[in-house]
């Protein structure tokens, strides 16, 4: 898709990857903008790079329909919807509550799915539109030391691939997200676990990545190169692979904020 003069949502965008793609949006000629997020330093996103700021809780339908509604107000419509907003959650999996699972499952899924479906239907009528979902390497692989982030990133990357392997003959254009680290406030406190193994990425670059994704219509979007041959070893050999992460494991399994 041709990104030029299209409307744009993204959320998340209060900083990180989200801020990165609205400056990069914005310099690729978008038409619109709206930014959104929980946090309501968005607005200073929205002064950066034009268009409006809309203070949502994206887990919540309510909130999801009027970013929709909004958008149609201010523009007419949305041609992108930048579904990138997602939490780290709680770590580990035995003292994990519940309640952490819900939360996290609400903002990395739910989030994906409330949004396709309700923009869906204006694209569809059209015949053309755009979903970007961020999820994370950690969909295609795993994440040692949080089993919610990685089983919800795994659920958000099938999600992704679901919509377009339904709705892409139709028009829907659909990328997936999936980078390694990223220097973004998640990252910051959370240890190598979550570094990995092939270094940190500025949120820019990630951005310009993405923006080339949806230009070329490439549903994969693997910043860290390294992915690919990971996926590929995991698919051709699933139990070495798991032995692979098993040491990898063993190598961060003591580290805590205190001893990094």
């Amino acid at each position: 898709m041709e990104i030029k003069n299209k409307r744009v949502v993204v959320t998340g965008a209060a900083s990180g990857i989200g801020k990165a793609l609205c400056s990069s949006f914005r310099q690729a000629g978008v038409k619109e903008i709206i930014s959104v997020d929980l946090n309501k330093s968005v607005e200073e996103t929205a002064k950066i790079v034009g268009g409006i700021s809309i203070v949502a809780d994206v887990s919540k339908e309510t909130d999801i329909k009027n970013i929709i509604d909004q958008s149609q107000k201010y523009c007419g419509g949305i041609d992108i919807f930048c579904s990138n907003a997602g939490i780290m959650g709680a770590p580990g999996f035995l003292e994990a509550e519940i309640s952490d699972w819900q939360n996290i499952w609400d903002v990395n899924v739910l989030s994906h799915i409330l949004a396709a479906k309700h923009v869906l239907p204006q694209m569809l009528e059209r015949g053309e539109g755009y979903l970007m979902n961020t999820a994370s390497a950690a969909g295609l692989l795993t994440q040692i030391g949080a089993a919610g982030y990685s089983v919800t990133k795994a659920a958000a990357v099938s999600f992704a691939q679901w919509i377009k392997i339904t709705y892409g003959s139709r028009g829907i254009g659909v990328s997936c997200l999936c980078p390694q680290a990223v220097r973004t406030a998640m990252t910051a406190a959370a240890g190598p676990g979550v570094a990995g193994v092939d270094g940190m990425m500025e949120p820019k670059e990630v951005a310009l990545d993405v923006l080339d994704a949806i230009e070329k219509e490439r549903f994969l979007v693997t910043p860290h190169k390294e992915v690919l041959e990971y996926i590929k070893r995991k698919g051709t050999d699933p139990d070495r692979w798991i032995k692979g992460m098993q040491r990898l494991q063993d190598r961060f399994e003591d580290w805590t904020p205190d001893n990094q």
